[in-house]
């Protein structure tokens, strides 16, 4: 039995069926198990849903839906979005649920660059995701921003989009629910929705995303994020 229904009963029975079994079982609206936890993961952390993260995290890794090392991948990536001030927590709850679960620490590396190389190569990552004009951009930029874009592709591109774990359409939607979870990035989150688009995902998918993350992140950041998608679509 779990808390809410020992505490909580009616809440429980309403939200266990909304968010277990009609948004998971709406036609219009189903997902791969896999792409489906991945993604209630990110939003989790985009909505600081620690407690949470938790119990799915937990779920996810009973029914094998994600890997351990998908899962940290998730909540490493984040840290480029959110801030290690609000990750932090979550590899808190990660680590003691893979204690839970058995899972022998620390998993397997999945770094594929060097200090030397994560500046081309997460530059590359970005020409991939966003087109040509974003090769080497820190160098036609305004002078006062060539820091931030040069740590873009350095550290938010170079030390975590090519890391293994995860593909990169796995990671361009576990970014587009980060930015859509924790609110007030809409013009990154229309952003990620187009770099989405660019590797192959397609409107349709990433409705189906939103619809599956609205029980975690509720209706307003989820009709901002539809609207995110429709911009982007244009």
């Amino acid at each position: 039995m779990t808390e809410f229904e020992q505490t909580d009963p009616e809440f429980a029975e309403r939200f266990a069926y909304f968010a277990g079994e009609e948004v998971p079982g709406e036609p219009t609206a189903k997902l791969p198990s896999r792409e489906r936890y991945l993604a209630i993961l990110a939003a989790l952390l985009g909505c600081q849903g620690a407690e949470q993260l938790r119990v799915t995290l937990a779920e996810a890794l009973d029914t094998k839906a994600v890997t351990p090392v998908e899962a940290r991948e998730v909540v490493y990536q984040g840290t480029a979005y959110l801030g290690i001030g609000r990750t932090r927590p979550f590899f808190s709850a990660m680590n003691e649920v893979f204690a839970e679960k058995g899972v022998e620490l620390p998993l397997p590396a999945q770094a594929t660059t060097t200090l030397e190389t994560r500046g081309a190569a997460g530059n590359q990552k970005q020409i991939d995701y966003f087109g040509e004009h974003m090769r080497e951009n820190w160098k036609t930029c305004p002078a006062e921003r060539a820091n931030v874009n040069l740590w873009l592709a350095e550290n938010c591109f170079g030390d975590y989009y090519t890391r293994g774990g995860l593909s990169d359409l796995d990671r361009e939607m576990v970014t587009f629910c980060y930015l859509v979870a924790q609110g007030g990035c809409e013009p990154q989150a229309t952003a990620h929705a187009g770099a989405n688009l660019n590797l192959g995902r397609t409107k349709d998918f990433l409705y189906r995303v939103v619809m599956q993350i609205l029980p975690y992140i509720g209706y307003p950041r989820s009709l901002n994020a539809l609207s995110c998608i429709d911009n982007a679509a244009k």
